[in-house]
């Protein structure tokens, strides 16, 4: 995205969904905003004009094209730099109708408007210091939030709490690195401003802090993405019909073929308002069938990137097979939660279940359900189970959670940057070594908030925002 073109241009777009609707909301920023619009916009009451309008007012008037009325609207004006980009900005709150959609952008591309490339008008809000370039991606974030976590972790970064105790890390590097420095001016008189002791400590606050944010990452990207659970076990166990049934949607294909799911199948579900993620994939079993083969390779790469393994076994199909798909399943689940889940139960008794898993089935520590899928009997008892193996901590209104990669990976960074601090700092190193990691770290951090950031990274932020924001 051009920066000087998001500076000088007034931009425009539709900012309500894409679609037909009851009313739709088409938004104008910049310099000429007002001026455009009023060249297209007729009040109801001739006197109050768009020049003349309050801001944060609404006005009603029609929209005009030479001599015919296109539609009848209330338009809103909000003044610079009280505006959500920092600029002089007008909404018209139109019919839901695409055609009059756009044939209202027509006009205002005729009259002087250029159309808003993705995200231009949150990327003005950064430019213009109405936000920083955390908060500014936390707004994608809420757009997409799905579920009450996901949701609330977007509006802490949106208020401000994440930059916060970003700008509070770089505050104490800043006092960190000029106490440095200041020696450095005295080098030759070997003057100490800076007690290595009470630096030694501070490196390692920041360490802990730091460290706490890069930890957050892996619970808030499952909250941001789904926590990915994969559905394994052999072929025809039921697992095509325990995903539609999680999903309340025929998402996958059931048949008593066996073998017929080849490949995985993916879908997101918010369940007690944590997204899970949810997997199908092919039934393991040992075949010659070149496409299935691949199938199950797969199926054994889902585990490996799931937090969450359902192992579903057909109870009326209990035999040796069991012993094979555990040693393939088992070790695979060691640092995950494994939910073994017998299905069919309809058709067996508990007893002969009781004698079956004595014979065949190792001694495997997970949790252990038995349902009917068919028939959607205990299923509520896996559902709970999934929320417990989940095990997200509640997220208040203040907690910091990381859920973008690109502040993990400046985190990371940034954690190396204080460990060589401390390091330096334990063996005496120079002052000028330990400053250029200080720096190193406060460069790491400032990229999250935007305070070092450049056109190339802007453009890769906000060109995934949808059109309109």
């Amino acid at each position: 995205m051009n920066t000087e073109k998001t500076l000088h241009s007034t931009i425009c777009a539709v900012s309500t969904p894409a679609g037909q609707g009851g009313i739709a909301v088409i938004r104008i920023s910049g310099a000429e905003a007002v001026g455009i619009c009023s060249k297209i916009f007729v009040p109801a009451r001739r006197t109050e004009t768009l020049e003349k309008q309050k801001p944060y007012t609404l006005n009603l008037g029609k929209i005009v094209s030479g001599a015919n009325m296109l539609d009848r609207v209330m338009i809103a004006v909000f003044r610079a730099p009280r505006s959500f980009t920092g600029e002089d900005t007008v909404e018209i709150n139109c019919h839901g109708s695409v055609y009059i959609q756009q044939e209202i952008l027509k006009l205002l591309l005729a009259s002087g408007c250029t159309l808003a490339a993705p995200g231009e008008f949150t990327q003005r809000a950064f430019l213009n210091g109405k936000m920083d370039l955390l908060q500014a991606e936390a707004v994608a974030d809420l757009i997409a939030s799905s579920s009450e976590a996901s949701h609330r972790v977007a509006m802490n970064q949106i208020r401000g709490d994440f930059s916060k105790e970003l700008q509070q890390l770089r505050l104490q590097l800043l006092n960190f690195v000029s106490l440095i420095e200041l020696e450095l001016d005295f080098g030759e008189e070997q003057v100490e401003f800076a007690d290595r002791t009470r630096l030694i400590q501070l490196a390692e606050d920041v360490k802990i802090m730091i460290g706490r944010l890069v930890h957050s990452f892996g619970w808030g990207n499952a909250i941001k993405n789904g926590i990915p659970v994969a559905i394994v076990g052999e072929t025809n166990a039921g697992k095509s019909t325990l995903l539609n049934l999680l999903l309340h949607e025929e998402r996958a294909i059931v048949s008593e073929i066996h073998g017929t799911t080849r490949d995985t199948i993916e879908d997101t579900f918010n369940l007690g308002g944590v997204p899970f993620r949810f997997i199908d994939t092919a039934g393991i079993r040992t075949t010659d069938d070149e496409i299935e083969t691949l199938g199950i390779k797969r199926t054994f790469q889902k585990i490996d990137q799931a937090a969450i393994v359902i192992w579903m076994i057909d109870s009326t199909h209990f035999n040796k097979e069991i012993e094979y798909i555990a040693d393939k399943i088992v070790p695979k689940t060691k640092n995950k939660k494994l939910i073994i889940v017998f299905n069919k139960i309809d058709k067996i008794s508990l007893e002969e279940q009781t004698i079956l898993e004595e014979e065949f089935l190792p001694q495997v520590p997970a949790e252990r359900i038995y349902l009917s899928a068919k028939y959607k009997k205990n299923t509520e008892k896996l559902e709970n189970a999934l929320l417990k193996a989940a095990d997200l901590p509640e997220i208040g209104e203040n907690d910091v959670v990381v859920t973008s990669l690109r502040h993990y990976e400046a985190l990371v960074k940034a954690l190396h940057s204080i460990n060589r601090i401390i390091k330096g700092l334990h063996s005496q190193l120079s002052g000028d070594f330990i400053a250029q990691d200080i720096r190193e770290c406060m460069h790491y951090l400032g990229e999250i908030t935007g305070e070092i950031s450049t056109d190339e990274v802007l453009g890769n932020i906000f060109r995934n925002f949808c059109i309109g924001k």
